[in-house]
This record gives structure tokens, C-alpha cells and sequence, in this order.
């Protein structure tokens, strides 16, 4: 079995491979080459661990196993990162071992990339200006994401922290070329963005439908659990609904919170992304339809990922070989 770091995974992959991997991970499951993905979350606390499991048919199938530990005081408290854990590799077809490899650098560009993808097929392709709510690792992700598939001209910032605000809105500005400015008032940067992403650990809306102009692509990307939630139920009951899995939306993130509340039926999603890049579906029709992707993040992104990274480490000679005594 393969034993692979982060500083590893980080040389071996970069972005696009990522997209790639990702955006055919969801074709192959809409076109039912994957295995049933598994979802369980286990509170501990002063903080969470997501477990996810799943696999994709090829030649040759994988499957994926994560545990990823959410603690949200980690940085502040004692230096550590929010997300972390662990990614096991095995072949589906036999159910060998094949590796083990940190998941906080996969996590991270696989939840991009599924932004990235989405944004092509359902944001206006025109879209210039966007507002991200949060400045984190995945913020920065978000944003050099979208940058690689739409014409951005402008950013806007908010989060509830003013001063990281503030430094996030330097350091991307450099990174992205492009003027980004932090804002305390969210429902006017929204009336003149194209884009929203929301990628925070809240866990009660602050994106309201009324905040929202026509023809906006709204990427929800913190609420991965049952109790995060950043945007309005209405606001979704009422929107061109997409989500990563349909079953796992409704579980968790911003579809669970508004077929809860009765505001949406289940029938009523449009479609999984997936079917959109398969083709069985329709992405955006018209300029003026306001879409919200639903991204809880999948098992089907960590396996395709995982597979990739481990591909590459072997052709690469990357990674500690460890045989179980």
C-alpha cells in the first residue's frame, strides 16, 4: 500500500487535472458507472466528522473511503487546520489496499473543481462580478476556480471577521489581478454580482431571496452537514435547484433545509450535475434564471481524485510503500 503526504499530493495534480478527474466522475455516475456513495457525519463536540464512501467502474474500478474531522476553532485555538483526515484507495474489483493519502489537499481542489464545473454549465458565460461569502482556504479556491472558466473583472468579499475580510481582499486581489473589495453589506454586493459563492461554517442563512438579482448563479458550498445552512429555504424552494447527489442534498446542505421545512419537494430538483454533463438534463436556458447549485461535496470527487493521485504517484515513484506485518 501507498503511503502519501499532502506536500505529495500537492506536486503530483494540479488544478485541471482535478477538473478532469471530477467532471467525469460525475458523468460516469449519471450514467450509473458508479457504486451507491455513502454519507455519515458523527458530532463530537466542539466539532464533526464527515465519513464518505464510494466508487466509480473502470478499467480499473476504485473505491474511496474519507473521514474528514471538521473543528472550526482549530486554526484560532491551536494552529491546526479546521478540515482534516484521511483517504483510503482500494480496488473495487478485489478490494486490495492500494493507498493512503492525507485528504486536506484533495478535499480542497476537488471542491473547487466542482464549482468550476458547475459554474461552466450553469452560470451565465458572461458573469464578471462575483461575491464569495467567507475568506478561508476554500474561498481562495473558489475564486481562482471560477476565474479559470468565466471573464471576472471584480470581487466582492464579505465575512462576519472584518479584519481577515480585509486581508483576504489584498492577497487575492495580487493573486487574481482583479480588484477584490471586502463589504459589510452583503445584499448590496449581491445586487451587482453575477455570481454568489458561499463557502463559510454557518449554521443559519444570511443570503436571503430578496438579496438575489436575475440570472444569478449562486454556488452553496459550506453547508456539508445537517446543521450548516447559508441560504434562505425560500431562496432555494424558489430557484433552478442543482446538486452534486440529489439522496446526499437532501440529507444535507441547503436542499435539506428547505424540503424540511415543506417548501420544496425532492421531485422538484432539477437535476443532479451529473445528468447536465451527460446530457440528460438542461443546465441554464435563458439569462434570466437564477440557478443554485447545491455542493455537499461526494464520495465520487474523493474517489476520482484519490484514483488520479495514486496514478500518478505510481508513475511518479512518489509516496512510501507499507506492507501491513
Amino acid at each position: 500500500m501507498l503511503l502519501l503526504s499532502r506536500s505529495e499530493i500537492s506536486s503530483l495534480l494540479a488544478f485541471p487535472d482535478y477538473v478532469n478527474a471530477v467532471e467525469e466522475a460525475f458523468r460516469l455516475h449519471a450514467e450509473g458507472q458508479s457504486l451507491e456513495p455513502a454519507l455519515s457525519h458523527v458530532d463530537a463536540g466542539e466539532g464533526e466528522f464527515h465519513i464518505k464512501a464510494g466508487g466509480l467502474r473502470g478499467s480499473p474500478p476504485y473505491f474511496a473511503l474519507k473521514v474528514n474531522g471538521g473543528f472550526f476553532q482549530n486554526r484560532t485555538r491551536f494552529g491546526l487546520p479546521n478540515i482534516q483526515g484521511l483517504i483510503i484507495l482500494c480496488r473495487a474489483d478485489n478490494g486490495v489496499p492500494v493507498a493512503a493519502m492525507d485528504s486536506i489537499e484533495i478535499t480542497i481542489q476537488r471542491t473547487g473543481a466542482a464549482t468550476a464545473i458547475a459554474a461552466k454549465y450553469l452560470a451565465r458565460s458572461d458573469s464578471q462580478v462575483c461575491t464569495v461569502c467567507g475568506c478561508g482556504t476554500q474561498a481562495r479556491v473558489q475564486l481562482k476556480a471560477l476565474q479559470r472558466v468565466l471573464p471576472l473583472e471584480q470581487v466582492f468579499v464579505w465575512s462576519r471577521q472584518r479584519d481577515r475580510a480585509q486581508s483576504f481582499a489584498t492577497e487575492m486581489a495580487g493573486e487574481l489581478g482583479i480588484p477584490v473589495t471586502p463589504v459589510s453589506d452583503i445584499a448590496a454586493a449581491l445586487q451587482h454580482s453575477d455570481i454568489c459563492v458561499t463557502c463559510t461554517p454557518a449554521k443559519a442563512f444570511f443570503v436571503r431571496r430578496e438579496h438575489i438579482p436575475r440570472g444569478m448563479f449562486i454556488a452553496a458550498v459550506g453547508a456539508d452537514s445537517p446543521d450548516k445552512q447559508e441560504l434562505e429555504p425560500e431562496l432555494v424552494a424558489n430557484a433552478k435547484l442543482v446538486t452534486d447527489l440529489r439522496a446526499q442534498a437532501v440529507r444535507v446542505g441547503e436542499t435539506h433545509h428547505a424540503v424540511a421545512q415543506g417548501l420544496l419537494d425532492p421531485g422538484r430538483i432539477h437535476a443532479e450535475l451529473g445528468e447536465i454533463i451527460a446530457g440528460k438534463r438542461t443546465g441554464r436556458t435563458c439569462a434570466g434564471e437564477v440557478i443554485v447549485f447545491d455542493s455537499t461535496g461526494t464520495a465520487l470527487q474523493d474517489v476520482a481524485a484519490a484514483a488520479a493521485v495514486y496514478e500518478r504517484a505510481r508513475t511518479a515513484g512518489a509516496g512510501v510503500e507499507w506492507t501491513p506485518a
